[in-house]
């Protein structure tokens, strides 16, 4: 199985009253991270997130180094594929989250079918 890493940067603003990352920061990691994988995999087509389910295990507390974000791909559809993303470190897990996603045509406003180049892209990230 590959999974994509992503060193996610904290930001000073990321941290609630108690030092933790705000747990809303977490989705945003977790949006930096599928960004990169479609860039690093040359992702060019327009998708859109149609579900987001997260787990938050244990307090990340805020500090200079970058925390690790993993993604790989679960499952692959017609029209809509779906990631799993962990916001970790080596011995701890922070929170897991699956993220599904539809293919998107701007045009027409509405799902489209995945075409071969993003399907091997997927594939090349499966579990």
């Amino acid at each position: 199985m590959a999974r994509h890493q992503f060193l996610c940067p904290l930001r000073w603003s990321d941290m609630d009253a108690d030092g933790h990352v705000h747990n809303a920061e977490h989705l945003r990691y977790l949006e930096e991270t599928r960004i990169d994988v479609f860039r690093s995999y040359g992702f060019g087509g327009s998708c859109v997130v149609a579900q987001m389910d997260i787990d938050y295990l244990t307090p990340l507390r805020y500090r200079s180094h970058p925390v690790r974000v993993e993604t790989w791909v679960t499952k692959i559809g017609g029209s809509s594929f779906t990631l799993t993303q962990e916001i970790r470190d080596d011995d701890v897990v922070y929170s897991t989250a699956t993220c599904t996603m539809v293919a998107f045509d701007r045009e027409a406003q509405r799902s489209r079918t995945l075409d071969d180049s993003e399907r091997r892209m997927l594939e090349e990230l499966s579990a």
